[in-house]
């Protein structure tokens, strides 16, 4: 499919969807919570990057037939989002493999995935009932705009998912031109929502499938601007749009960590005990 959207789109649906419940964690478990990182781009990895600052232990897996575009993309971002995180490679065509990734998610406490519905049913991974028979599993499910009928199955990246969230109908509302708002918003906006919800859900023993939508992370989120200070909003909307062409400002920032290369912990998590 095509990651499209409409400017005057009005579909609106939750921000997270509850899928399925799963079962509380026994207590006490003194020690960090294991991430899987199985999600790739920006949004996914950055919730992960997210709790990894938060002392979160995260390994990023990645398919031998189709790594994520981001490394070879952008490497300075892949490194700012991914530093840390072990690297396990598979080849999720092989059945072996995908035993060896089933076997790593049930010693998960947080999973993050943005894949369609089709393409884990083709690799015969059944999400919902992981989360049903593994004690403490969260399950973030990263969507373009939810589940709801045919929507679950549709593209979405960030520059769209903010299209379809207003943002550019917002825009054209305080200038009198449609345009994409921030650089692939929907992404970073997501990710910081995902690393929240996921916190929480750990710190506070719950465990489930949550299905989030880019699309309706930037719709609240625009609504909440709004209602806010609606006239200061559309001010800056007019500052953005006057910065059309112009390069982003230089920021300070702290310089990232090493990247694993691609597939250099295979031995350590797939066999079998967790590395100390």
């Amino acid at each position: 499919g095509l990651a499209i959207a409409g400017v005057n789109e009005r579909r609106r649906g939750a921000q997270v969807a509850v899928t399925a419940t799963g079962i509380k964690r026994p207590p006490p478990l003194h020690r960090p919570p294991l991430v899987i990182d199985l999600s790739a781009l920006w949004a996914g990895p950055l919730a992960a990057h997210l709790l990894w600052l938060a002392d979160a232990e995260v390994v990023k897996v990645e398919s031998r037939n189709r790594p994520d575009a981001m490394r070879g993309g952008d490497p300075q971002l892949f490194a700012r989002i991914n530093q840390g995180k072990a690297s396990v490679q598979l080849d999720l065509r092989a059945g072996e493999d995908r035993e060896a990734l089933i076997a790593l998610i049930r010693r998960a406490d947080i999973v993050i995935e943005a894949a369609r519905p089709r393409a884990l049913r083709q690799l015969g991974i059944d999400a919902d009932s992981l989360v049903r028979e593994t004690p403490g599993l969260i399950w973030m499910t990263i969507t373009g705009h939810g589940i709801a009928e045919d929507a679950a199955n549709w593209v979405g990246f960030g520059d769209d998912c903010g299209v379809a969230g207003r943002l550019s109908a917002a825009m054209l509302g305080a200038t009198g031109q449609p345009a994409f708002v921030g650089d692939a918003i929907a992404d970073p906006m997501t990710g910081i929502s995902a690393a929240r919800y996921g916190w929480e859900c750990w710190r506070g023993n719950i465990a489930g499938r949550l299905t989030i939508s880019m699309r309706d992370i930037v719709g609240e989120a625009l609504r909440d601007e709004q209602a806010r200070d609606a006239d200061g909003f559309d001010e800056a909307l007019r500052h953005w749009g006057q910065a059309a062409g112009q390069p982003f400002a230089l920021v300070p920032h702290r310089e990232a960590g090493p990247v694993r290369p691609l597939g250099a912990d295979n031995a350590a998590w797939l066999g079998g005990a967790r590395p100390c």
